[in-house]
Parts: C-alpha cells; sequence; structure tokens
C-alpha cells in the first residue's frame, strides 16, 4: 500500500517543499501548524491543516507528544520530520514507531547511534573510516589537559550530543583550555541537555566536504556526490556547492567509499549526511558525523544529480526501495547555494522579523528559490531566520557564480533586513572565486572585508 497520508511536522520552505513532494506521490499531506503558521504558503497548499499549539516552538513543533496524537487523529500513517526541530531525535522517532507510523527517515536505534558523536566515530572507526585524532568522553579538565598534551595543541573540544558550534572551544595551549573547559561543557549542557565533551585535534586549515546518501535499510547506500560548505561562521555554513571543484577525483572516490562503507555498516534507512573534514595542510580526509535527516543544502545535489530527494525519501518510507543503482545517478553541471536570512549582518546579525512589503525573487535559467515566503507575508520573530533558498546552476563553476551574483542582484526585498549584500560580497570575494577558501576564512577574511566596507556606505 506504502504511505496514503503524511503528516508533515515541520514549517517553512521544507513544509511546502514536503507537501508538493507528496502531491506528486499522490499522498495526501496534513500540516501541522503553530498559532503563526496557520495562513503559511505550505498551509495553503496541504489538503489538510491542524493547529499544533501556540508560536513558540517549545510548545508546538518540539512537542513530540502533540505532534504524534496529530498525526494520529487525521488518520495519517507516516510522519515526515523535515530538518531541525526534532528530526534528529530518536525518541520522536521512536514514539511514531510504537503508534504505528511510518518515520520518514532512519530508525531510532540508527538515529541515536549516530546522535552521540563519540559512539558515531567508534562506528566509522569499526568501518575502516578514518577520524580526526581525538579522545573518548573528557569527564574533567584535567582530563582534557592530559588528552590535549597526547594529541598536541591546537586541540577543539566538541559536545558529544550535537554540533552547531555549541560546546565547541578552540585552544592553542593549557591556559586556553583551563579558561574555557567548564564554559563549552555548560553550553552544550544548555544545547542538548548533556555536557560530553571530547576532544579532537584541531585542524586549521580545513574544507568542509559531505556526501548525500540513500539507504535501504538492509545494507545498500547509493551516494549522490560531495557538497562543499566550506564557508562558514561560527560553524554555521553560510555558502553551499556541489560538486567540491577543487577535489581531486582519486579522493573524491575515497571520500564516497568512505561514505557508503560506514553507512552500509550500520544498515542506514532513508536520508542522511556523512561529514568530512579535509586537512589541506596532511591531504587527508577525516569523519566528522552523520546527519541522520535531510539537510538544508540537499538542493545542489538535487540539481547536479536529477534526483528528488523529498520524493526519493517517500518511496523508500512506503517500502518501495530506492529503484536506482549507482550508475544510473550520474553528476553534470555545478550548482550553489546561499541561505536568506531575515537578520542584518551590518547589526551583528540582528534577526529582522517583519511584514515583506515587497518580495520579488529573481527568474532565469538555472535558478531556483526554494521559499515559503511571499509579498506581504510576515516573517515570524519565534524560529529560525532562513527565509528562503537561493540555488543557481551552471554548466560549470565560474558560469554558477556569475548567475548567481545576476539572481542576487535581481532579488528585491523590503519590510526587512536581509544577508543578501553580505552573500553577494561573499560570492564576488577573489578568494572564492578562486576557491582558494577554508572553514576560518569567512571569519578571518571576509567579515573583517565587508565590515569595513558597510562603514564606508
Amino acid at each position: 500500500m506504502g504511505i496514503q497520508r503524511l503528516f508533515i511536522a515541520n514549517r517553512g520552505e521544507i513544509a511546502l517543499r514536503i507537501v508538493r513532494a507528496a502531491h506528486a506521490r499522490g499522498i495526501e499531506a496534513v500540516l501541522g501548524v503553530s498559532a503563526a503558521d496557520r495562513d503559511s504558503m505550505a498551509a495553503k497548499e496541504a489538503d489538510q491543516v491542524i493547529t499544533i499549539g501556540p508560536a513558540q516552538a517549545s510548545g508546538s513543533y518540539l512537542n513530540a507528544q502533540i505532534l504524534v496524537h496529530s498525526a494520529l487523529s487525521t488518520g495519517c500513517d507516516a510522519v515526515h520530520p523535515g530538518y531541525g526541530f526534532l528530526s534528529e531525535r530518536a525518541s520522536f522517532a521512536q514514539l511514531c514507531e510504537e503508534n504505528g507510523l511510518i518515520f520518514v527517515g532512519p530508525r531510532a536505534d540508527t538515529i541515536r547511534a549516530v546522535g552521540d558523536k563519540i559512539a558515531a566515530r567508534a562506528l566509522a572507526k569499526k568501518a575502516g573510516v578514518p577520524v580526526v585524532p581525538g579522545s573518548d568522553q573528557v569527564e574533567t579538565l584535567e582530563d582534557a589537559l592530559r588528552v590535549a598534551e597526547e594529541l598536541t595543541y591546537p586541540v577543539i573540544t566538541k559536545a558529544s550530543a550535537g554540533g552547531g558550534g555549541r560546546g565547541m572551544l578552540v585552544a592553542h595551549g593549557p591556559e586556553d583550555l583551563r579558561a574555557g573547559f567548564d564554559m563549552a561543557s555548560y553550553e552544550a549542557t544548555e544545547a542538548f541537555g548533556d555536557g560530553t565533551l571530547y576532544l579532537e585535534r584541531f585542524v586549521e586549515k580545513a574544507r568542509h566536504i559531505e556526501v548525500q546518501v540513500m539507504g535501504d535499510g538492509e545494507g545498500g547506500v547509493l551516494h549522490f556526490g560531495e557538497r562543499d560548505c566550506t564557508m562558514q561562521r561560527r560553524y554555521q555554513k553560510m555558502v553551499e556547492e556541489a560538486p567540491a571543484s577543487w577535489l581531486p577525483d582519486e579522493l573524491r572516490l575515497r571520500i564516497h567509499q568512505a561514505a557508503v562503507d560506514l553507512l552500509s555498516s550500520i544498515f542506514y534507512l532513508n536520508a542522511g549526511t556523512v561529514e568530512f573534514l579535509y586537512d589541506e595542510q596532511r591531504r587527508e580526509f577525516y569523519f566528522m558525523e552523520v546527519n541522520a535527516r535531510i539537510q538544508v543544502e540537499h538542493p545542489v545535489s538535487e540539481q547536479v544529480s536529477g534526483v528528488d530527494l523529498i520524493q526519493l525519501q517517500l518511496a523508500v518510507a512506503s517500502g518501495e526501495g530506492i529503484g536506482l543503482t549507482q550508475s544510473d545517478i550520474c553528476q553534470s553541471g555545478h550548482a550553489i547555494e546561499i541561505r536568506v536570512l531575515a537578520e542584518d549582518p551590518s547589526n551583528n546579525f540582528m534577526p529582522s522579523p517583519g511584514r515583506l512589503s515587497r518580495w520579488r525573487p529573481p527568474v532565469g535559467d538555472g535558478v531556483r528559490l526554494d521559499s515559503a515566503m511571499h509579498e506581504d507575508a510576515v516573517v515570524p520573530p519565534y524560529y529560525d531566520s532562513m527565509i528562503a533558498k537561493l540555488i543557481v546552476t551552471g554548466r560549470d563553476r565560474p558560469e554558477a557564480i556569475e548567475r548567481l551574483l545576476v539572481a542576487i542582484d535581481a532579488f528585491e526585498v523590503d519590510g526587512i533586513s536581509t544577508n543578501l549584500r553580505l552573500a553577494r560580497f561573499a560570492i564576488n570575494h577573489p578568494d572564492f572565486r578562486t576557491d582558494e577558501i577554508d572553514t576560518n576564512w569567512a571569519e578571518r577574511v571576509l567579515m573583517p572585508a565587508f565590515n569595513s566596507k558597510e562603514r564606508l556606505l
């Protein structure tokens, strides 16, 4: 039978994408909305809408019991969590499973296994995938100091229970660890409810590479190529592109195989991403983590592979299998994505909620916009500031860059502040054009140059 009626436990552009993917497969779409999202574009296109709670996410999109109850009460047989919110919460996947709902994503035990970063490192080692030299759990500052001496400085602390920069401290010497270890653990506790930290050798000149995969749950895993997510600010991705044009073919194949080997070894089901760090000085790559969900930046992989990954998620969850072989997935062209954010980069990235008095997205060859915004829509203050993803595809990287610059210039937004000026400045920077950046480049080079330019305006 497969999925007949799908409950969507998310909001914004990803909720809209899932509604449309469900309709393309003949599946009814039921959308759970907070009080702030009743008039959203996704709500207008869904077959049925149910209010799940107040505007605040804690009482709506983050309330697993309400979400499952809403799915059951509307006769749904499956739940798609999108990304963010509860998408990587093993307890939510398990609650869905216990109530007879198909969870469109990995199994609960898989999410639990890869969600713990220390456990995931162990899985990678077992599968023969290289990991950054590091430690298991460090319980005290004394443990951390001892491990850091063994690894040699600089080192970085990481939270076992999550990422996104929380619990991360780069220490160039013992004094840095002493000054910041307790705060790093506190940050991890506040963000994830778990202050467990571990240490890794800090790679000072690194590229961030990730591989998009889909698993059939029986050991079969296909990859859809890699994405370069090196441009980051405070560990948050700013620009994503596919493929990583600087990557030598031999290394590319090894990274793809490492991702497949790791997820095959745990019988991974549905969509996921395996993230790697490439050490430019040592010319080695290392496993970082598994994201057990669809990611924000998946459209660039869709653009170069020609595969709708959301529809494929639904096919796999329906029991139809992947329906492709690796040789069916032929990549062509180059795609770049920027996240359009409702915030002001010139004012310390202050969020900028409000009503869109003007919203005129760009159109043209190779231009794709994933967004649930429209003119006169309200950007609420309760959620992540991302309001759109602008994706541009060209025959090669230079053409994609030129098309993206044209698209940014044509994007008309009034009523709120956005990061579009910063995005244009970044894409047009000589270092980005020549693909000579690293994960610290945005903070070391881009932001000082941008702030200097803004002060002159």
